[in-house]
């Protein structure tokens, strides 16, 4: 304090301190005087001297920025600096700033509500003991002007709103304990009356200024945080009804009904919630004639308010029977917001918000007790039978010209809006159950065969879409009507991409089933097969492709010429963009994998052969931007392809039909391809070695072929071993790493192959901790990837430790840095990697060397860094640390033994050696 009176002296001279710190703050164009002037400012804000020049920097010749500085450093001194206010001043500071209230009541705006939020921390600091009568107090004073003097009427009205609608908002934000914030929201709560009674008075006054009453309404928000009943806000919910014929207002008003009816709170007062369903209905008209008139934000602001209603009350509605007739209504008037004519979202935004409604109708309904659920499962069958067919006609496609002027905007959000319709359509299957596929083949077959009346287009995708959205998620294989609908889609003229995107997607659907039908197959494979050269359609016809390889690879044997000559064509000719190849490649690695063996092999060799030759014309030309890419997208090809090869879930297979014992594929066919592919392979790694997406793409393709082929792989491991040597020697990269990992994980304990990958280990691990040496902060990735390789050398093959030629100690230093990553994977890798480590201790005795000799330094990194110290109670209960650590923190047995209260004394530990204990970051620790 007598510091800052040398520096600030009397509070004039603070105040020009003060003004000419601002002034260098806002204007000054060097940044280095701005950052002092903002430390000086916020020191300033904290001594005590603010008290004094605050008022000074209020003065009306003041410009407005040095007037809210002065607003704003009251309400500092007020909210964290109570404990300072001088003996006895408590009274003049409170009459002092509702002077200053007043007189800012004209403005800035910025002002007023600065030292309105003053003035509701100050009252927040003495209500109810010191000044119980605060809020009644303030009515009377800005009501009658005592105190007020400076403003005129609608001034003060103004000025006393904003300060009525900051005052719960700065309770919400205010860092208050919750039993004193408790006490303080029941003491506000007590006022309500009062408050209420203002607002209403206001809100029905014919002469009140829109902003006045646009005020209120915002007020009324606000107060509605501290839990307001609805039983004591009923007059005020019928003012806001009544203010929805003001156009000005519309808005504002439909904020305050849909804020004041979706308390939770509400469900308490079934009667006050029973008079609103009335208030509701009777926007009907309104909401026709908005509809008519398209006006989408009356449509959209009356549809809030009743998805608000029926949403957040659905279950207290349902649950007065008596009463059924009304809230039925309000499902009807919901029903009619979801099929709003036009087209979501060029024609209208309602539709969307009522579809979670339907969920929670649902829901209630069949939460009910069994009587009252058979009640009114008889109500609302028919109206979810209703509900599908208008969710299908809003999601129909528009009229194809219509279509062609949408922007991209309106085409994803339509998008978007399909897929919540079709999550929608998905959940009412639950409740209409089979009877709802019945209904939409009935309606697509009599659309189909029906040649009196031309069916449009969009009315068939959108009866597929129906059933695509159900069988994606819902077990179809019962139902009677798929063999029909099968039978159904060679029928339908696809002449339009939406259509054909539908029925590709309708089939990829459908592939489960058509594993247990596979005499289907012949009727739509041909189909998908047919769309596969259309670049159009290529996501959806691609997935279908896939997903009927993947589900019904074991019965495609007949087809498998077909879907591997259509298959190459299209990659040869490049019709599809690089992710659908890959997806094509996926598709043919589960189909090649379930042939008869005796053809796999040649089969793979003919569909490998060309682009393995396309990779060796890419081999032999000089490295360019132009090759690179293709090399990397073959390799991803290859990749794809062996990541699905999997010829051991064809050994389960026959072990399930024939239980006999299936020997090993000691000729695997991906690793002939592998061990033909590997000196060419080397050879684009001895040109590309220094490109990060071509060292990549290889471990890619090896990576993906080891996790299929497990131990198939061994006779590569040595060649392998060899060739991530020198990958990483040349250029450390992450990808290298996690295949050493994948590589420790399969074959870490075969003792065949101990010898190649001890010795790539120690390489590996050399090479990194002299990365460590260098500056490591710019390979977050290859540091995370390598806590996760040493992590699995100790899980899985602790043995490879014991080398004489790998430095345990250079190791742990590693992870010591590591802990200063602000990555949270590579901390998170770090804290697996110790915890692995002090798990070892007992029988890896270098590694008990290592920490008895820096154990203090890990404890020390723990503490010193935020995230961290949470762990050192798992990490320390593996360890020689666990009787030091509690020593340290001077803990109960009753502590030791409790993880939540270790946590909390780790915490406060932490907090305390780094001299933040007291503090705000404290706080929010």
């Amino acid at each position: 304090a007598s510091a800052w009176a040398g520096v600030l002296g009397a509070s004039g001279t603070g105040s020009v301190c003060a003004e000419v710190k601002l002034s260098q703050l806002y204007y000054d164009p060097d940044m280095d005087k701005k950052n002092v002037a903002q430390k000086w400012l916020t020191q300033a804000q904290a001594s005590p001297q603010a008290w004094h020049f605050c008022w000074a920097l209020l003065q009306p010749d003041k410009v407005p920025e040095i007037q809210f500085f002065g607003a704003s450093t009251l309400h500092a001194k007020i909210s964290r600096h109570w404990s300072d206010l001088p003996p006895g001043q408590l009274d003049s500071l409170r009459s002092q700033l509702i002077a200053q209230v007043g007189q800012f009541a004209s403005g800035p705006k910025m002002v007023l509500t600065r030292l309105c939020v003053a003035l509701a921390s100050l009252v927040l600091h003495v209500l109810p003991e010191t000044w119980p009568t605060a809020v009644p107090d303030l009515l009377c004073a800005f009501q009658t002007g005592e105190g007020v003097t400076e403003a005129d009427g609608q001034a003060r009205c103004l000025a006393l709103l904003e300060l009525l609608a900051v005052l719960p908002e700065e309770l919400q934000s205010s860092r208050i304990p919750a039993s004193r914030r408790s006490q303080l929201r029941s003491a506000l709560a007590v006022d309500w009356s009062s408050v209420c009674s203002l607002f209403q008075q206001l809100l029905q006054r014919p002469d009140a200024p829109c902003p006045v009453r646009e005020r209120v309404l915002r007020c009324v928000s606000s107060w509605l945080t501290l839990g307001i009943a609805l039983k004591d806000s009923e007059g005020l919910l019928e003012s806001c009804f009544a203010l929805l014929k003001e156009s000005e207002l519309f808005d504002t008003a439909v904020e305050t009904i849909v804020s004041i009816i979706s308390q939770p709170d509400c469900q308490r007062f079934a009667d006050s919630l029973l008079k609103v369903v009335p208030q509701v209905l009777g926007l009907q008209e309104q909401l026709k004639k908005a509809v008519q008139d398209g006006d989408m934000e009356t449509s959209h602001g009356i549809c809030r308010i009743a998805v608000a209603l029926g949403e957040t009350h659905c279950r207290t509605l349902l649950e007065q029977v008596d009463r059924w007739q009304g809230f039925q209504a309000l499902v009807s008037m919901i029903m009619s917001c979801t099929g709003t004519p036009g087209h979501y979202p060029v024609d209208e935004t309602s539709s969307s918000l009522t579809l979670t409604f339907w969920y929670t109708l649902q829901d209630d309904i069949t939460s009910l007790d069994v009587e009252r659920q058979t009640l009114y499962l008889q109500i609302y069958r028919p109206v979810y039978f209703q509900l599908v067919d208008v969710l299908l006609q809003k999601a129909s496609f528009p009229r194809d010209e219509d279509y062609a002027t949408w922007s991209a905007d309106d085409k994803e959000q339509f998008r978007t809006y399909r897929v919540d319709i079709s999550d929608t359509l998905m959940y009412v299957y639950e409740l209409l159950g089979p009877e709802l596929l019945r209904n939409l083949y009935d309606k697509l077959g009599t659309l189909l065969t029906d040649t009196t009346h031309p069916s449009s287009w969009q009315d068939i995708e959108a009866l597929l879409f129906g059933f695509q959205s159900i069988a994606e998620t819902v077990d179809v294989s019962y139902s009677d009507v798929i063999p029909g609908l099968i039978g159904l889609i060679p029928l339908i003229t696809a002449n339009n991409v939406q259509l054909a995107e539908t029925i590709m997607f309708t089939i990829g659907s459908l592939a489960e089933w058509l594993a247990d039908h596979s005499l289907m197959l012949a009727s739509v494979l041909p189909v998908v097969l047919h769309g596969l050269s259309n670049p159009e359609l290529s996501v959806a016809c691609v997935s279908a492709l896939k997903r009927i390889c993947r589900e019904c690879r074991h019965d495609l044997h007949l087809h498998a010429s077909d879907i591997m000559a259509v298959s190459q064509a299209v990659l040869v000719k490049d019709i599809h963009k690089s992710p659908q190849c890959m997806w094509i490649m996926q598709a043919l690695g589960f189909l090649l994998s379930a042939l008869p063996s005796d053809e796999i092999l040649g089969k793979l060799l003919s569909l490998v052969t060309p682009h393995i030759q396309q990779l060796e014309k890419l081999a032999n030309e000089p490295p360019s931007s132009a090759n690179k890419l293709p090399i990397v997208h073959i390799l991803g090809l290859l990749a794809n392809l062996f990541s699905t090869f999997d010829l051991n879930k064809q050994s389960e297979r026959l072990e399930v039909m024939r239980p006999v014992q299936t020997p090993p594929h000691n000729n695997n066919p991906v690793v002939v391809v592998l061990q033909q592919a590997f000196p060419l392979i080397q050879i684009i790694l001895n040109k590309w070695l220094n490109e990060p997406e071509v060292v990549e793409a290889v471990c890619a393709a090896f990576e993906k072929s080891l996790k299929t082929l497990l131990h198939d792989f061994a006779p590569l491991v040595t060649q392998l071993c060899e060739l991530i040597g020198q990958m990483f020697g040349a250029y450390p990269q992450a990808s290298a790493l996690d295949l050493t990992r994948q590589l420790v994980h399969i074959f870490g304990c075969e003792k065949d192959l101990f010898s190649p990958i001890t010795a790539l280990l120690e390489l590996i691990t050399n090479i990194t901790i002299s990365i460590f040496q260098l500056g490591s902060r710019d390979h977050p990735d290859v540091v995370e990837s390598f806590m996760q390789l040493h992590i699995q050398v100790l899980r899985r093959k602790s043995d490879l430790y014991l080398s004489d030629r790998l430095d345990i100690k250079a190791v742990f230093y590693c992870g010591i840095l590591s802990f200063k990553f602000p990555e949270t994977p590579t901390l998170k890798a770090t804290c697996l990697l110790f915890t692995e480590l002090i798990s070892h201790c007992e029988d890896i005795p270098v590694v008990r060397e290592v920490l008895q000799e820096d154990g203090k330094l890990l404890l020390q990194t723990l503490l010193e860094v935020r995230y961290l110290c949470m762990y050192i109670v798992s990490v320390s209960k593996h360890s020689a640390l666990y009787k030091h650590l509690f020593r340290l923190f001077n803990c109960s047995h009753r502590e030791q033994v409790s993880k939540r209260r270790m946590k909390d004394i780790v915490k406060e530990f932490a907090l305390l050696s780094r001299g933040l204990q007291g503090t705000e970051y404290a706080a929010s620790y």
